[in-house]
């Protein structure tokens, strides 16, 4: 009992020593195989959280009401409606949260890294434009939710906000969760607010691609949906946020993925539920809980290399014309292929590896 006391304490205080040794103690493993299944643990909470618990946390809070116990839930509500729009204004991140032990477990799993080529100013905002989507955006969020990756050291003054779809915000529990690691919606509002009205060092992190792209990604393909997504460079010149192109090498490898060709039944449902509900399902598979030579949830342990690139200095125009926006959009694109390109060999990829725009 003790040792699973000191296990518990270990994740309270985000130290992760405790665990490890604890656990240890407790099933007189090898260290090495405990990190493993440690991680192993780590990486299912996420795709869990991603996949299930918000559905999950409705529908055991409808099943409260209905108990001896409903006052609780009654609370939770009444506090969910007077906090409703703290998401659009920043949300409510926890360093605590973006430092538990669990998140290097998380890292380590993989690995993730995070690159930096160049300094970013705390007297300016941002707005990182990341790629590719892959399934769930594993690098992301471990780079930019969290604090495994060391992003507040390697950029000190910059706070970063990682934008995902709006819904999530309307379901109990997981919206906390998700506002715990800085994560905020994708939305005019909440992006507004923040490089307006939360003063400067702010970095805006948008999986450009969106649903839309991570329906074409696959082991082995490098390709991004950018062509006619200009909506984050408005939003970039109306606040004159500089523009950061951000490529994750390995993103696509951690998962595999039924592709449905152009035209077929599968392609025509997934393009419904991206045009009504905002996400894309997805038919894909990674290893197993206990072999990797089975079929799973767990992704592969595939390494991902996260990049940030040079700034994109842009100026403020309240009202940016098209002719303004695509100009910009341009010299974006051909940051991002300048990015993949002087990088791609240093990260597993052959020098003759394009990257296709789509």
């Amino acid at each position: 009992m003790k040792t699973i006391i000191a296990a518990y304490s270990g994740v309270l205080r985000g130290t992760g020593s405790n665990i490890l040794s604890a656990l240890q103690d407790l099933f007189w493993l090898s260290k090495s195989k405990v990190e493993k299944q440690l991680q192993i643990i780590s990486v299912l909470q996420w795709v869990l959280t991603f996949l299930v618990m918000g559905i999950a946390c409705t529908l055991i809070l409808m099943y409260i009401l209905c108990t001896d116990c409903w006052a609780i839930a009654a609370l939770y509500l009444a506090w969910l409606v007077f906090d409703w729009n703290t998401p659009k204004k920043g949300g409510r991140r926890s360093q605590w949260v973006r430092n538990w032990a669990i998140w290097r477990y998380f890292r380590d799993y993989f690995p993730i890294r995070l690159v930096k080529t160049h300094n970013l100013l705390t007297t300016k905002n941002y707005i990182f434009g990341y790629h590719p989507h892959g399934i769930m955006g594993l690098g992301a969020f471990c780079n930019f939710s969290t604090e495994a990756t060391g992003v507040s050291q390697k950029f000190p003054g910059i706070r970063p906000y990682l934008a995902t779809l709006a819904g999530n915000f309307r379901m109990p529990i997981l919206r906390d969760y998700l506002m715990s690691g800085g994560i905020c919606p994708v939305n005019r509002d909440s992006i507004d607010y923040i490089l307006s009205k939360n003063g400067s060092g702010n970095a805006i992190i948008i999986v450009v691609g969106g649903a839309a792209e991570s329906l074409n990604c696959t082991p082995g393909k490098n390709s991004v949906t950018l062509k006619n997504r200009k909506g984050f460079v408005k939003l970039a010149l109306r606040h004159g946020a500089d523009l950061v192109p951000v490529y994750s090498f390995g993103e696509n490898e951690v998962y595999k993925q039924v592709i449905f060709e152009e035209g077929s039944w599968g392609r025509w449902i997934q393009k419904k539920f991206q045009k009504h509900i905002g996400f894309a399902p997805c038919i894909f598979h990674g290893r197993g809980l206990f072999s990797s030579n089975t079929w799973g949830l767990l992704p592969y342990s595939k390494p991902i290399t996260t990049v940030v690139g040079e700034p994109i200095s842009i100026p403020k125009i309240d009202n940016p014309s098209q002719r303004e926006v695509d100009f910009y959009h341009s010299i974006y694109v051909d940051s991002l292929i300048k990015l993949f390109d002087k990088y791609k060999s240093k990260f597993g990829l052959p020098e003759t590896e394009v990257l296709e725009v789509n």
